[in-house]
């Protein structure tokens, strides 16, 4: 996972060519995790029996099995999460947890090896990226969070 903002277009044209499939995750206007989990099951395009809690949430990130992967045998996911820091300011454990969860699915596909991957990335749209940073931390990367076990 990257944890310093990229800009968009760069990675889901790179992701593309590598014949990955592309997933935004747009938090625009997201502050509390009900929103969150409704904005991952529609992006993730997740099923039903996806509950709104962390755990839930990580065991759709170790399946993926209802998202094509464009390259048989290959490929992959590359999950963009854009407009995240209204959202990791508003409610930064929350963040730090979804962050965990983003992590620990990435290091699940690389440890499968030889098969498809899970791509995250905090990008930056367009707009974002030329207006720049603003506050008291602008300019700073996100914290890596190093989290205890997630509950409910």
């Amino acid at each position: 996972m990257s944890l310093d903002p990229q800009p968009l277009a760069p990675a889901l044209e790179a992701a593309e060519a590598a014949g990955r499939t592309t997933v935004r995750l747009d938090l625009d206007g997201v502050r509390g995790k009900a929103e969150l989990m409704r904005r991952c099951g529609d992006a993730l395009r997740l099923p039903e029996w996806v509950g709104g809690n962390w755990d839930a949430l990580a065991d759709a990130m170790r399946d993926l099995s209802w998202l094509p992967v464009p390259v048989p045998g290959g490929g992959g996911w590359l999950v963009a999460v854009t407009s995240w820091r209204g959202y990791a300011d508003a409610r930064p454990g929350e963040w730090e947890t979804l962050v965990e969860v983003l992590e620990e699915a990435v290091a699940f596909w690389r440890e499968r090896g030889g098969g498809p991957e899970l791509v995250v990335v905090l990008a930056e749209a367009e707009a974002e990226a030329e207006a720049g940073p603003s506050g008291p931390d602008a300019g700073a990367p996100p914290r890596t969070p190093r989290l205890k076990r997630r509950r409910g």
